[in-house]
């Protein structure tokens, strides 16, 4: 495992970014979402989406020069066209405006299409969470999992995002309609390590908690099994519907790589038009504060919340140490600086 400095991290990315064809603008900000996404613990979000990316850059898959393009306004919603650009930046703009409007109105809805991987989904709610705004946020995704019932991939895993501001630490859930990523299946099999619950298929439509087998087949698991369907199907058809752009049968034929052509909702809530910022605060208090009374399960271990483990990661300092896995830097070090 190697030990990188957060600032070199950083550094790094950002050159490796900027000789891939990313203005100096673009390039700091997407090497600074994905070196927090590292030292978060999101590795296969963070450094490890990095060649991918400068390879969709390469094929001119990702432009990165393409910007928001305004087509639908309706006093709280608005609807962008991405033009295929860069998710990170298209995503951490439409936060940025749908942030405004809720400032106006109570809540804002930003909904954008044609747009590309937006990396780590979390990154969007902690950015609002962090001024203070609740959020709910998802994307759509080309199919990788199969619906429940079906063998091949007919449905994507379609990420949500959800958050609820806090000075103490924000409630933040960031999760998949998948039980398991295939990034986070790459990152347990590179550790040679089996998942705690059944995550996907076997070739023999068993189920199985080797992430080297369920990465081969491909066949991941739904979250709650149907329920986790049945609700990958609804993100993807709102997702459609609120950005008049591509559902994931039609971001299929598409064909330029994980998340290319997608949908994507940003959500945003102002707690100060909903009770006030000293209500939110009391309630987040007041539902961690239950859930660490909780008395812990055979495991012994304290019951968490989402985010709580984000911002232990967090307490450490800019001057911290970054894990990541030595194939996983070694591809980085192996790209054009």
């Amino acid at each position: 495992m190697a030990e990188i400095p957060f600032v070199e991290l950083e550094k790094r990315l950002e050159r490796i970014l900027r000789v891939a064809g990313l203005g100096a603008e673009d390039a700091a900000l997407c090497a600074r979402v994905h070196a927090e996404s590292t030292r978060d613990g999101v590795v296969s979000h963070g450094v490890g989406r990095i060649p991918r990316f400068i390879d969709y850059l390469a094929r001119g898959w990702v432009d990165p020069q393409a910007t928001l393009t305004p087509i639908t306004r309706l006093d709280t919603l608005e609807v962008f066209d991405g033009g295929q650009g860069i998710g990170v930046c298209h995503a951490l703009n439409a936060t940025e405006r749908a942030m405004a409007l809720a400032s106006q109105h109570g809540m804002g809805l930003v909904a954008v299409r044609n747009t590309t991987h937006w990396m780590r989904g979390g990154t969007y709610g902690w950015h609002a969470a962090e001024q203070g705004y609740a959020a709910i946020m998802w994307t759509n995704t080309e199919s990788c999992m199969p619906a429940w019932g079906a063998r091949n991939q007919s449905i994507g895993n379609n990420p949500l995002v959800m958050a609820v501001p806090s000075k103490e630490g924000p409630l933040v859930l960031d999760m998949a309609m998948s039980q398991f990523s295939y990034g986070k299946l790459a990152t347990l099999s590179a550790a040679g390590e089996t998942l705690a619950v059944d995550g996907g298929f076997d070739g023999q439509g068993r189920l199985s908690r080797d992430p080297g087998v369920i990465a081969a087949t491909r066949r991941l698991l739904p979250t709650g099994y149907w329920k986790g369907s049945g609700l990958a199907i609804l993100l993807d058809a709102l997702a459609a519907l609120l950005s008049q752009g591509n559902a994931s049968h039609q971001i299929d034929r598409i064909q330029r790589g994980s998340g290319t052509g997608c949908s994507q909702i940003f959500m945003i809530f102002d707690p100060r038009h909903l009770g006030g910022q000293e209500a939110c605060e009391a309630l987040c208090a007041g539902i961690t504060g239950h859930l660490a009374a909780s008395e812990p399960d055979a495991m012994g271990r304290p019951v968490r919340w989402p985010g709580q483990a984000t911002m232990n990661h967090r307490r450490h300092g800019p001057d911290e140490l970054v894990q990541i896995p030595d194939d996983t830097w070694q591809a980085v070090l192996a790209l054009p600086v």
